[in-house]
């Protein structure tokens, strides 16, 4: 666990951006049941954290895609980060909307993206990668050229990892389930029985059934 991950994650615990309940676990919209909850949304409000966020994304662009053109938010939750993170980098920015607008000029991507322009898009959260993936498609389809998909956490799910494998993109995160849950339990909020149940959730999510 990086220093990095670990006080994005600290951050996201003590603002309430993630709530951990594997005795009483949440239930996703596919059934799944889930120990956590992520909203990071709640960044946006609490401005030392957000600084954390964006100048943590900007360093590992500089690092790794020194060569990016333009910053990509996928609306909504990725527009607020993608701006700082754009003005920190003294870059271009657009933000992608999940469809094409049924209106007006019917716009899926707002902003001016140049053809073939080097473009990383920025998501709040990662869990399976289809949203933020079906927004690449629509920068790539619309003359970008996709470096990386970053986020602000990630819950490491086997599924996103295929599903950016299978897409052709890599994928970074400032901190994840793995490095959160070691904080959380080093911080005394869940216990060794809990840790391990959070453990067994992100390799079988499908079949986990929570702390009895």
């Amino acid at each position: 666990m990086t220093e990095l991950a670990a006080t994005i994650a600290t951050d996201l615990l003590e603002i309430g951006a993630v709530t951990l309940r594997p005795t009483d676990p949440f239930t996703w919209a596919s059934g799944i049941h889930s120990p956590i909850y992520t909203d990071n949304r709640l960044t946006i409000s609490y401005p030392i954290v957000r600084n954390h966020i964006a100048n943590g994304i900007a360093d590992l662009i500089k690092q790794r895609y020194p060569e990016a053109q333009a910053i990509a938010g996928v609306a909504t939750a990725g527009i607020p980060h993608a701006a700082w993170v754009a003005q920190l980098l003294d870059l271009p920015m657009i933000y992608v909307r999940s469809k094409p607008k049924d209106h007006g000029a019917g716009r899926q991507i707002e902003g001016v993206l140049q053809p073939g322009e080097k473009v990383v898009m920025l998501d709040d959260l990662i869990s399976t990668g289809g949203s933020v993936l079906q927004a690449a498609k629509a920068v790539q389809a619309a003359g970008g050229d996709i470096l990386a998909v970053g986020a602000i956490f990630s819950y490491g799910l086997d599924a996103a990892t295929e599903n950016f494998a299978a897409a052709g993109l890599p994928l970074f995160s400032l901190s994840n389930y793995s490095a959160l849950i070691k904080v959380a339990r080093k911080k005394g909020e869940i216990n060794d029985a809990e840790l391990a149940s959070l453990h067994t959730w992100r390799r079988d999510p499908e079949h986990w059934n929570g702390v009895k």
